[in-house]
């Protein structure tokens, strides 16, 4: 594995790249950084050329000045002309995103769906945030602003896994919980409120045109099963992979399905 870094508007932005072929983007989500991606690594490392950054404020990499949801698809715009030399003929990437990443990876494709040959939704939702789940998100911040992120995240990361999966991983939400230690309270607060002014973005589902995979946690209490449901058939060319025992954390609760369900996609957008 290539570790790189690139410079966006004054900021460090950090990435990895790991095998060859179709180039494929994985975007983590809220309070992760890209290793969180570990286990598709391993196993998509050799079918396609894996592109998986730090977003903004995460990881290695440093926040930008517009952490907006359209400002940090800018930067994986500018990601991408840097790492693959936008426009190539037949360079379009794979764009998958899991939570937040999705949300990324829609305003990407709204604005340049000529650089994404397919997009994957990994427990993510192109709905804007109810008015319930803006005033939860707001309540958020102003406990990040009082306690700090470690404060918040150690108490939120153990309830994005199902809870029969957590009673026999533990170790593994300990490590998430450990890493979540790096993240500023400015990060958090930046990503609420970035998440809270995203538009709906159903009509980008209706109107991308190519292949669209949902990746739906039946036990999802961030993206709920049933809003998943409702928007999987909105895109003409919708692929829907339902894991039955996950809640939002399928790439660690069950590997081996959301695996093989990535891979068949890609292969299926060749």
């Amino acid at each position: 594995m290539q570790l790189k870094t690139f410079t966006y508007q004054s900021s460090k932005i950090f990435y990895r790249t790991i095998g060859a072929g179709k180039p494929v983007v994985l975007l983590h989500g809220f309070a992760e950084d890209g290793d969180v991606w570990i286990n598709q690594i391993e196993f998509l490392q050799q079918h396609c050329y894996l592109i998986i950054p730090d977003l903004p404020g995460s990881g290695q990499s440093e926040l930008i000045n517009d952490m907006s949801i359209e400002g940090m698809s800018e930067m994986i715009k500018a990601l991408l002309d840097f790492e693959l030399g936008f426009p190539l003929q037949g360079a379009e990437g794979v764009l998958i995103g899991h939570s937040m990443g999705g949300y990324i990876s829609l305003a990407l494709a709204q604005k340049y769906p000529e650089m994404i040959s397919s997009l994957a939704l990994v427990h993510s939702s192109a709905f804007a945030d109810s008015e319930e789940k803006k005033a939860n998100r707001l309540k958020s911040i102003e406990f990040v602003k009082k306690n700090g992120a470690f404060e918040f995240l150690k108490a939120v990361i153990t309830d994005l896994f199902s809870e029969a999966w957590a009673a026999d991983n533990q170790e593994i939400i300990d490590t998430q919980i450990e890493k979540s230690k790096d993240f500023s309270d400015e990060a958090i607060v930046a990503y609420y409120q970035a998440m809270i002014n995203r538009p709906d973005r159903t009509s980008v589902l209706k109107n991308f045109g190519k292949p669209i995979l949902f990746i739906i946690g039946r036990h999802d209490k961030a993206v709920p099963f049933e809003q998943s449901m409702q928007q999987c058939y909105m895109p003409g060319q919708s692929h829907i992979h339902i894991l039955r025992n996950t809640a939002h954390m399928g790439m660690f609760e069950e590997t081996d399905k959301l695996n093989k369900a990535i891979l068949q996609f890609i292969n299926s957008s060749l």
